[in-house]
């Protein structure tokens, strides 16, 4: 399933929405990447709907023409559901991917399985990377010249530690929330 079918699924999940809505709230969230065109959209709208984890209700319009209201369906959020719990790939190291999962991953109802994403994630994220690389081995920014590049890895560190204390943070509060409810089961 594309990231653009998440973001149907994901948005139709808080509610059903018009076309039109549906594409200026995925832009919100992705566009700043790449605008959602009418061509990426409906298709992929079209797909949901043949596959039933979508369905298409008309109503009447402002100048009289029906519009669409978009509504998602009960195997629809089965299998959003399932996206987001088995989020892995490129869905974990793709950043823009990324944040449109952890856009919705509050809709799985299951904490362990919302940790188990962000630990998935935190994995990526502890491993040795860079953009730039003599043979196999990942240069740092202290190991370049030029000031452009340094700077994309710079940033790149800052957001990598941002983002890393923000998973560590989330997942110790929910150790210890679950070891503050053990002691009150009586």
């Amino acid at each position: 399933m594309a990231v653009i079918e998440l973001m149907i699924l994901g948005f139709l999940a808080e509610e059903p929405l018009h076309g039109y809505e549906l594409r200026r709230r995925m832009e919100q969230l992705h566009g700043y990447a790449r605008t959602i065109s009418d061509g990426t959209l409906y298709p992929a709208i079209t797909r949901l709907t043949k596959g039933g984890l979508v369905t298409r209700e008309s109503e009447p319009g402002h100048a009289g023409a029906p519009r669409q209201t978009l509504r998602l369906t009960e195997v629809g959020r089965t299998r959003m559901l399932e996206r987001l719990r088995g989020a892995d790939g490129h869905d974990i190291t793709d950043g823009s991917r990324f944040f449109v999962v952890l856009s919705f991953l509050s809709l799985l109802p299951d904490r362990a399985e919302r940790d188990a994403v962000l630990r998935r994630r935190l994995d990526y994220l502890e491993q040795p990377a860079s953009f730039f690389y003599d043979g196999d081995r990942p240069l740092r920014a202290a190991d370049l010249t030029d000031p452009y590049r340094r700077g994309i890895l710079l940033s790149a560190r800052a957001t990598s530690r941002a983002e890393r204390a923000w998973i560590r943070e989330l997942l110790d509060h929910a150790t210890t929330q679950d070891n503050a409810s053990q002691k009150e089961t009586p």
